[in-house]
């Protein structure tokens, strides 16, 4: 199969699987947007009206890193899943294992640019300015979806021989939810303890979003750098590892 060819099966495949999940609810579409604003309200209320931490300027704080790890939150842990939860597929019909972390990336991204423009657009209303270093945003959502097939692909060569790392995915990801900078600014925590926490990729990329969106300035290149070195390395040992065991997957599942 040709790399068009791969390109064609993951983008059918991901719009085939949002139109059937769409008409599964009388909500349809309309749920890509409210699940996320809901989740995202439950975490205001918690931090900004209970806590009260709501400082000046601290909704779209928020607001920004909980969109930016919501999309990260949703795919990873799918694109891991994604030769489990197609066993039946895999077993009726010969389908490249290296797609179905496509398709969950390609599907998820559709609907989190929904939420993503609706982010920029409230914050163009709540009073941040349109800068020059907006045009920084593609590179920022295409090195983080790279960054997520990277490790999601990753995950999914390994999930089928060991299914109890899908509870330590999930763990993982909870321990990277609070070190990843969401509710706290990067910037003022100790130098030794910022080397630690940007071992985390998204604690970079959050802070390389706010930078852009709130401050107006360009994002910190290197540190951007640094994630997308670490994604090519994964991204190889993951694409290495589906090609290799491509057809032993239908017997292991």
């Amino acid at each position: 199969m040709t790399k068009n060819n791969y390109v064609a099966l993951i983008f059918q495949k991901a719009l085939g699987d949002l139109v059937s999940e769409a008409r599964r609810g009388y909500m349809g579409m309309l749920w890509w947007v409210l699940e996320p604003v809901l989740y995202m309200g439950v975490f205001y209320v918690v931090f900004a009206i209970v806590f009260q931490r709501g400082e000046e300027g601290f909704v779209p704080f928020l607001l920004v890193g909980l969109v930016v790890w919501k999309w990260f939150a949703t795919t990873v842990p799918q694109c891991a899943n994604s030769l489990m939860a197609n066993v039946g597929l895999i077993r009726q019909v010969y389908i490249p294992k290296v797609v179905l972390p496509g398709m969950v990336v390609t599907a998820s991204t559709m609907k989190f640019l929904i939420v993503f423009v609706l982010l920029l657009l409230f914050l163009l209303v709540s009073g941040s300015k349109l800068s020059i270093a907006w045009v920084s945003l593609p590179v920022l959502l295409l090195l983080q979806l790279f960054m997520m097939l990277a490790i999601g692909g990753f995950l999914a060569a390994l999930v089928p021989f060991l299914p109890d790392l899908k509870l330590m995915i999930d763990n993982g990801m909870m321990l990277m939810f609070f070190l990843s900078g969401i509710f706290f600014d990067i910037s003022h925590v100790s130098p030794t303890a910022k080397t630690y926490l940007y071992l985390n990729p998204m604690t970079g990329m959050i802070d390389s979003y706010r930078h852009v969106l709130l401050e107006g300035v360009w994002p910190d290149w290197w540190m951007l750098g640094k994630i997308w070195i670490f994604s090519c390395v994964v991204f190889a040992l993951g694409w290495a590892l589906l090609k290799k065991y491509d057809r032993v997957y239908a017997k292991v599942l």
